[in-house]
């Protein structure tokens, strides 16, 4: 007797499948996010198309468009690959999207369209912030201006034999004697570790004080550099701090040192991780606020 093959269950609709939910990614990341992950997730096609969208065989994976929206025209690098999700980037070269190689390009721009509003928006903070980064670009000489503690201090260079570094925080100067023929990484190295210094003095001050107010420890404290975290913390109690937190106000460094610390409590970003931030830090939401009006493009280059 022959045994009936059983129903597959209907592929559901490519339209369907791309229901989409928005999810940024803050997660460690206080200067905040340019990426948005479109999720789309209707099966894969059996026999996958290697054509591109004109019909011809291609290998290559990345190539410029251009959209109409909002009465401009906007390029766009589009990029495929075996992601099961459209996203959008904002980079340095404007915006950047990568989708599965099967989905159209009409379902593409039908997501651009749907997400034009973030796109625009996040491509006018992009040149804002480039604007900033011309504007705030440091000349390393004397009286050149360094933001410290939230505070702008005056370089002062003086020429002689031995190099030293000398902070007057009554009149807001940096006392600096370089030999006469300095060479400007000379200045900038001096300068950067006497930033790193004063972060690491600054920051072994303040940790114990909200470590004590959460009633936890913590196994270590570094300095970081990194380039997209103002800090991080592990599950073994090793957290760090970016040094460049020191040019920034008291009030901004106490928010990422509770930050981190109530990590030690939760290792996440929920509400009750919140709640723990503002048991030991209640002013948390204006220094928050304050970060996040800062970027990289603030800051001299070391």
């Amino acid at each position: 007797m022959p045994v009936a093959k059983p129903v597959k269950p209907a592929k559901p609709s490519l339209i369907q499948g791309l229901q989409r939910a928005l999810q940024l990614d803050f997660f460690n990341d206080l200067f905040g996010s340019n990426e948005v992950i479109v999720e789309n997730r209707p099966a894969a096609p059996s026999s996958p198309d290697k054509r591109t969208e004109n019909g011809t065989d291609s290998t290559t994976q990345t190539r410029k468009r251009q959209i109409l929206i909002q009465d401009q025209v906007l390029e766009y690098e589009l990029r495929r690959s075996k992601r099961r999700s459209i996203g959008f980037l904002i980079a340095d070269e404007g915006l950047r999207i990568t989708a599965p190689r099967w989905v159209t390009l009409a379902n593409i721009e039908q997501a651009i369209n749907e997400k034009q509003h973030w796109i625009v928006s996040k491509l006018r903070e992009k040149r804002e912030l480039t604007n900033k980064r011309i504007q705030a670009t440091m000349r390393w000489e004397d009286g050149a201006r360094l933001p410290f503690l939230g505070k702008q201090l005056t370089l002062r260079i003086t020429h002689q034999a031995r190099v030293s570094i000398k902070h007057d925080d009554q009149q807001d100067i940096l006392h600096i004697t370089l030999p006469p023929d300095f060479q400007e990484q000379q200045l900038k190295d001096r300068v950067k570790h006497w930033l790193q210094q004063e972060a690491k003095c600054v920051f072994s001050q303040r940790m114990p004080v909200f470590a004590q107010r959460l009633g936890v420890s913590y196994h270590s404290m570094s300095l970081s550099s990194a380039g997209t975290r103002w800090g991080s913390c592990t599950s073994q109690g090793k957290i760090r701090l970016n040094w460049r937190l020191i040019h920034f106000s008291l009030d901004i460094i106490d928010y990422v040192v509770a930050h981190e610390l109530s990590h030690l409590r939760e290792m996440n970003h929920s509400a009750k991780f919140w709640a723990t931030v503002e048991s030991i830090y209640p002013e948390y939401e204006h220094a928050k606020r304050k970060l996040r009006q800062h970027a990289s493009a603030d800051l001299p280059v070391l």
